[in-house]
């Protein structure tokens, strides 16, 4: 595709992207609107018309199996809701990228990619319900704690694993053979404490314009990542501007801080639905909290507790990207690089570089790139740059 970006050290904005970035993040904000109230209504209709007690009811016919009941359950709900939802799904994550210039899968790949993430997403969800409603039954007064608890275990273990059995499903990983690269970012990494398993290129071109990098893993599954988007476009000193940024977040310790963040938010919007689950129990007449026609009300009520909790852990988020951004200017010492670099992936992977406040504030887990952009300009000021 022709797309047409700043070259290898240049700091300026591509006046025509941004104007499409804008675009593109106004129609995604109302699009996820759309989602969440459809979502909503979809939640509360189960619950009103009593479609929900009627499909407990009629599995209940089939069989008296708890585990089935469960399953069965979770899969008329959440199927019904993924058709309503595909639609919206499509347009969103296949038409809209392609109408601004960013995806490149056909749209048979694309499908496939869902159909795989689905597989993926169904799997790792029912054995997560099936867990929780085994709580549940066990211990009504407290499955909110344990259930807390089974989510941290279970978000650091697949943090492990996904780089070596999720990740290959949808990418290539190839070790990357720019041996000056490999010496320079390994050399980087050694700096900030994070060996790893060696340096890698996926195939993002597969998919998307967009590039993006990483440090993935933990223990003996940690590696560097880099998508050849980056790899090709990008200046040495760019790409290692950026693979010193997320090598800050090892050095300050953000995967473990933010799974601790997280279970603690979710740790909270659990207590709150045990709350709500037995309050329910005599509004809506389930049959008790382990009841799977509540099952709706459940997930309406940590709905709408992460949405509302979602500013508070974007603000922490954004703090960690800060930090991140410092340790990439102080390692590297170079501010001119770090700027080229964010204003070089705002303009390729069609990112607004100056949202509104209140967007920022709201929707962001990262600052946004003219404040970085500018905290790296300061840093070369204080530090005697030109």
């Amino acid at each position: 595709m022709d797309v047409q970006l700043t070259e290898p050290g240049e700091t300026s904005l591509n006046p025509e992207r941004q104007m499409k970035a804008k675009e593109y993040a106004r129609i995604r904000r109302r699009l996820m609107l759309v989602d969440l109230g459809l979502g909503g209504v979809y939640a509360l209709v189960w619950l009103l018309s009593g479609a929900s007690v009627w499909l407990k009811d009629l599995i209940l016919g089939l069989t008296q199996n708890q585990w089935l009941l469960v399953a069965l359950y979770a899969i008329v709900f959440g199927g019904i809701y993924a058709l309503l939802d595909a639609p919206l799904s499509y347009y969103r994550g296949f038409v809209l990228p392609h109408r601004y210039v960013l995806s490149v899968q056909t749209l048979r790949a694309w499908l496939w990619d869902q159909v795989k993430g689905a597989a993926i997403g169904g799997v790792l969800g029912l054995l997560l319900i099936e867990v929780v409603y085994l709580l549940l039954r066990v211990s009504p007064d407290w499955w909110w704690l344990w259930t807390a608890l089974v989510m941290l275990l279970f978000t650091v273990v697949l943090s492990n694993l996904a780089p070596v059995l999720i990740f290959p499903l949808f990418y290539k990983f190839t070790p990357l053979d720019d041996e000056d690269l490999v010496a320079r970012l390994t050399r980087l990494a050694e700096r900030a404490g994070a060996r790893g398993r060696g340096v890698y290129r996926f195939d993002m071109s597969s998919k998307t314009v967009a590039a993006n990098a990483a440090v993935v893993g933990l223990g003996n599954t940690r590696r560097i990542i880099l998508g050849d988007t980056l790899l090709d476009n990008f200046s040495a000193d760019e790409i290692e501007t950026v693979l010193a940024h997320e090598l800050g977040h090892h050095v300050h310790k953000d995967m473990g801080k933010g799974i601790l963040v997280q279970s603690a938010l979710m740790l909270g919007g659990l207590w709150l639905a045990n709350l709500a689950l037995h309050w329910g129990v005599a509004v809506f007449g389930f049959g008790g909290v382990a009841d799977v026609a509540a099952m709706p009300w459940l997930a309406l009520i940590l709905g709408a507790f992460g949405l509302i909790t979602s500013p508070l852990g974007n603000s922490y988020s954004r703090w960690r990207e800060r930090l991140a951004d410092r340790y990439a200017l102080e390692t590297t010492q170079k501010p001119e690089a770090f700027a080229a670099a964010m204003t070089r992936l705002a303009d390729q992977n069609l990112a607004d570089a100056d949202p509104e406040r209140w967007v920022e504030v709201l929707l962001h887990s990262h600052p946004a790139i003219s404040r970085r952009v500018a905290m790296a300009e300061e840093f070369s000021i204080r530090s005697g740059g030109s």
